[in-house]
């Protein structure tokens, strides 16, 4: 009778030796998946706030990129009496000193068209200048096109056409629901 105990006792030791060791293992292939899972609803739910808000973002510094365009506009218009009709007026000289041709008034990126998410363009006309700024890729870097002028008024579009002076001024739907109240 004592050998049973003794055996038993050791079966005992034994099996929970290998419940132990077995809980120590890690975790399953069905737990790892479970989690996986999780993470991939996670991600595809955070996705779209994502993108909404770095295009947010790419739209906002346009704005101010047209701001900075219309900053050295008037400074390039005191300097030399005329407004730039180029961006590469306003911009670094090709070489040399700042002049006419190249006033060092952006930085070179802007003055070669492009500035994050959005492609720039200046024009000349009789009145003075215009200002446009376009997504590079319309629904990814943005959802807007903006126009200009030496008015300094910037209006937007909400279609992958060009915004044109005809188009409302950023904000003026905030400021006709304010004036309605």
């Amino acid at each position: 009778m004592l050998e049973l105990k003794s055996s038993d006792t050791v079966s005992r030791h034994i099996m929970r030796n290998r419940i132990l060791r077995n809980s120590r293992r890690g975790f399953s292939l069905t737990e790892l998946l479970i989690v996986i899972a999780i993470i991939l609803i996670i991600v595809a739910a955070a996705l779209p706030r994502l993108t909404r808000a770095r295009m947010f973002a790419e739209e906002t510094a346009a704005i101010r990129a047209v701001s900075v365009i219309h900053t050295a506009q008037t400074q390039y218009f005191s300097q030399f009496g005329r407004y730039a009709v180029s961006l590469t007026e306003l911009g670094p000289p090709a070489s040399g000193t700042a002049g006419p041709t190249g006033a060092d008034l952006l930085d070179r990126e802007l003055s070669e068209g492009r500035k994050g998410g959005y492609l720039f363009t200046v024009q000349s006309n009789q009145q003075g200048y215009v200002v446009g700024a376009q997504p590079k890729q319309f629904g990814t870097n943005g959802s807007r096109t903006f126009y200009s002028d030496q008015t300094q008024m910037i209006r937007n579009r909400f279609s992958n056409e060009p915004a044109t002076a005809q188009d409302p001024e950023i904000g003026a739907s905030d400021k006709q629901s304010t004036e309605k109240k």
